[in-house]
Order: C-alpha cells, then structure tokens, then sequence
C-alpha cells in the first residue's frame, strides 16, 4: 500500500502494475526449480510490461526515412551508413537520396543488423545501410537517406522568433552586427 501511495503522490495512475520481486534471488537461483520472488517475478514483470505499454504506431507505409549517425567505410565493399530507420521499409537494391549540402543519387546495396545480413528493415529497426557511389568524405552524421523525391533541401527560410529577455533567462547583450545566432530546432 505505501508503494502505491507514493506513486499516486508522484502522480502515477492509481491502476499501474506493481510486482513483487527480486532481481538478485533470480540470478542466484536454480533455474530447474523457480521461485514466486525470483525467475517467475522478472516473467511476470515482462508480461505485465507487455500487456500494459501499448506498442507505439510504427509507419511502415510512409516513404523510408533514415537519419545517418555514422559512416564507415568497409575494404572491398564501400561506404556503410548507419542509424535507425525513422519511417517506411527498406529493401536490397532500393534507389535513395542522400541529403546533405545537396541531393546524390545512391541506391541500398546491402542491409545488416546485429551482424545479420538482412533483405529488408523496417522502421525501428538500427541498421547498417551499404550504399552505391558515395565516397567517405562527402557523408556525414546528420545527412539523411530517403526514398527518391520525398524531401527537399532549403538553404534559405523566414521565421518569427520570439528572443527570451535577461529576466526570461534569455541574452542579456544586444544583438551587433553579423552577428549569427545559433538556433536549434
């Protein structure tokens, strides 16, 4: 009973699973003869984290989308990108876009996670993408791969901003001459 009122003190739904159990009883035991406290608490555990976190909505039907977090480059093979798929599926020898400073035509040559070679990935899925006629130095972390079409690259754009003032925790110097703030979005 504490334990659920300090979880509805810390605003906690009065409904959330509350199990019974010990992490260390479960690695110490026998696993031929399971206890309450032990192996079967952590199956519970998982169960009920199944059962109660829905899963969230994947967009498998959206065009693939896939933000770079590192390059490599693989002796014989060729430029390996990774990161994890944000949207869509992936399939060998798809046709992408790579966009950077500017849009390059490449294709996937090759998928692999986990040291698995793979046919297709699908969006959640953290992969190493071999792609078609990129060097190294022209990729880098941030640039994004995406079905051939789906995004543009603005270089210029209008907005309205709104400055935080000294009492806001904003600047307390005045804007000068080619001065270039840093946004972040």
């Amino acid at each position: 009973m504490e334990v659920r009122e300090l979880l509805e003190n810390y605003g906690y739904p009065s409904d959330l699973p509350v199990i019974k159990g010990s992490a260390r009883t479960a690695l110490e035991e026998d696993i031929e003869q399971p206890t309450e406290l032990g192996t079967n608490s952590v199956k519970l555990l998982m169960n009920t984290v199944d059962e109660y976190i829905p899963q969230p909505a994947r967009l498998l039907n959206a065009p693939f989308l896939l933000s770079v977090e590192s390059v490599h480059v693989i002796t014989g093979r060729g430029t390996v990108v990774t990161g994890k798929i944000e949207q869509g599926i992936l399939k060998e020898n798809d046709e992408l876009d790579l966009l950077g400073k500017d849009i390059r035509k490449t294709a996937c040559l090759g998928i692999e996670m986990f040291h698995k070679t793979m046919s297709l990935a699908e969006v959640g899925d953290n992969v190493g993408i071999l792609i078609k006629n990129i060097k190294k130095d022209s990729i880098k972390r941030g640039y994004l791969l995406a079905t051939p079409n789906f995004m543009k690259i603005y270089k210029t754009f209008e907005a309205k901003v709104y400055i935080l003032t000294k009492k806001e925790g904003g600047r307390h110097k005045p804007f000068v001459t080619n001065y270039k703030p840093q946004f972040f979005f």
